[in-house]
């Protein structure tokens, strides 16, 4: 891996103070060239991702990320940031699994603090049944090598003091599937840490340039129309989140995807009581709280398919009243905001990444509520395929052609909450 020189040292810091020295920006405004080796649509966790991988361990730095708003303004920057590998099938565990591990050591790698407190997941069982799933998908994570167990209600108290464990609960606990190696992170800082590494290898950063068009000739792609100009490009890689099927139709290219909003809610900062994330699927609710003692709440998309980044509150209802029923303690903790966020639901919930019908545009779409979790991985083996024009084995199950060939990988059962 070819390491970018380190401009923000402690050596750094002490030179140009001693010195009056400004910092450099922390990634370039440049100018649109004509030509690129490589175009990456979408300047969220999973363009960054890419186009840092095709720099440092691909030696491609001809690569322009092109992003309609600003780094990390879409779904990088609405999500709950919640980091896990405890999937249900074997697939999705090995993928995330990968994720997790370089999650663990982006902050040594990026020279970045991202922030990564791995304080164990758990995911609450309120029926049999239910019970029974966690069970499931903890031999599935054993059996890859994850951390993953079933605990009991005793254990579920000890772990997280405040959740009403009694059997009087409208919605008893009768276990939880505990992940200690899943946990939060900053997800503004990831994304920085990506654009400004990328950045540093060369790669082009072009914020508030949108896509207007993708030029395909003979079947294969020619490069993309933007609102400041032209790129012709051999490679298009398509990473975006809520508009994937708009920009892909710009190819020609049909993706199984439709989107919908998912809301979010955070509170007035409280002394650190929860020391673990905290899931429950019957209830369609999953909370955390940050190192400044917000808590923050995520649900079930909207049920209804749109392009609304506002909340609503219908959502603000039932969300008190489900978290109410976990932890009715928190009765008078106010919320600070709510939002909403754009997500590319398949119909088998997993990701669809890879080749397409059209030579040279390539897909890293559909992640539902799964796509923060993976940007590094995704980001990796994206590159690798595009460097060396081989799939690699971690995302071969996620190709497009498995919703016609009948090969879909159901991982609905591993949702954090219902859809």
């Amino acid at each position: 891996m070819r390491r970018p020189r380190t401009r923000y040292s402690a050596f750094e810091l002490l030179r140009r103070g001693a010195t009056a020295t400004p910092w450099p920006r922390v990634w370039r405004s440049p100018d649109l060239r004509s030509t690129a080796d490589v175009v990456v649509i979408g300047g969220g966790v999973h363009g960054l991702a890419a186009a840092y991988y095709l720099a440092a361990n691909h030696g491609i730095t001809d690569v322009a990320v092109l992003d309609k708003g600003y780094i990390g303004g879409g779904g990088s920057g609405r999500n709950t940031a919640i980091i896990r590998s405890n999937y249900l099938t074997p697939e999705g565990v090995r993928f995330y699994d990968r994720s997790v591990q370089l999650y663990e050591r982006l902050a040594t790698e990026l020279n970045f603090n991202v922030m990564f407190s791995q304080r164990g997941h758990m995911t609450l069982a309120h029926s049999d049944s239910s019970l029974r799933t966690m069970r499931w998908r903890a031999e599935v994570n054993k059996l890859q090598g994850v951390d993953s167990e079933v605990v009991d209600p005793a254990e579920v108290k000890r772990l997280a003091p405040p959740l009403d464990v009694s059997t009087a609960a409208r919605y008893p606990i009768l276990g939880a599937l505990y992940h200690p190696p899943g946990g939060i992170i900053r997800h503004d800082a990831v994304v920085w840490g990506y654009g400004r590494a990328a950045d540093a290898h060369g790669v082009r950063i072009h914020q508030h340039t949108e896509v207007t068009g993708v030029t395909v000739a003979d079947g294969r792609v020619r490069g993309v129309t933007t609102t400041q100009g032209e790129i012709a490009a051999p490679i298009v890689v398509n990473c975006t989140a809520g508009w994937s099927t708009l920009v892909s139709d710009m190819a020609g290219v049909r993706l199984p995807v439709t989107t919908f909003p998912l809301q979010a809610a955070v509170t007035e900062p409280v002394r650190p009581f929860l020391p673990t994330v905290i899931v429950s699927g019957t209830l369609h609710v999953y909370l955390s709280q940050t190192d400044r003692g917000e808590l923050v709440f995520g649900a079930s998309v909207d049920p209804f398919a749109s392009y609304s980044t506002r909340g609503s509150l219908a959502f603000t209802e039932g969300l008190a009243g489900h978290v109410l029923q976990l932890m009715p303690s928190l009765s008078q903790l106010r919320l600070l905001r709510q939002w909403a966020g754009l997500c590319d639901m398949t119909p088998d919930f997993s990701p669809i990444m890879g080749v397409t019908p059209v030579e040279g545009f390539l897909v890293d779409v559909g992640w539902g509520t799964y796509g923060f979790k993976a940007g590094p991985v995704a980001g990796e083996t994206m590159a690798e395929l595009i460097a060396t024009g081989k799939t690699p084995e971690l995302i071969a199950d996620f190709d497009l052609a498995r919703f016609t060939d009948g090969r879909l990988v159901g991982e609905k059962g591993a949702a954090a909450v219902g859809h």
